[in-house]
């Protein structure tokens, strides 16, 4: 009954993580990106794009990556993470994400940079799993994952 009660567990640490840092991340993410936006030229098209493009970009981008990765999981197979587009997806999410809060802030500063850090991370994070905690197979991945290999002494 244990393991049932930790996998409940992380399910639920899951999704508390991601019902509190995606809102907030995708918010706070239309918010900077708008501010950002409104830092360029009056008529420049480009002041709707970082607002308009940046937050669904992010929930595409990360929610892909996370699926692509927790197959492999589940299939046994390597690791996607080591695929330049997955990577390239993230990295662009991540910098895109930290130069917007950076550039919609009154006075940018190093305090403003880590802000938009922490925040992007636990966005990014929480999109990240969301396909790990809608599976059905997280159980069985943990139970097999957690289960001593078989040339291991306490097997």
């Amino acid at each position: 009954m244990g393991g049932r009660g930790a996998l409940r567990g992380l399910r639920a640490v899951l999704w508390v993580l991601i019902v509190v840092a995606v809102p907030l991340y995708l918010g706070w993410l239309a918010w900077v990106g708008y501010r950002a936006g409104h830092r360029l030229p009056e008529g420049d098209t480009a002041r709707w794009a970082p607002v308009v493009l940046l937050p669904p970009a992010a929930v595409v981008f990360c929610v892909m990556a996370g699926w692509t990765w927790w197959t492999s999981v589940v299939a046994r197979s390597g690791s996607p993470l080591r695929e330049r587009w997955v990577l390239a997806t993230l990295v662009f999410t991540a910098v895109a994400s930290v130069f917007c809060g950076v550039a919609g802030a009154d006075e940018p500063s190093m305090s403003v940079g880590l802000l938009s850090l922490v925040v992007t991370a636990l966005g990014m994070v929480g999109l990240f799993f969301i396909p790990v905690a809608c599976s059905r197979q997280l159980p069985d991945v943990v139970r097999r994952r957690s289960a001593p290999a078989p040339g291991d002494p306490g097997a």
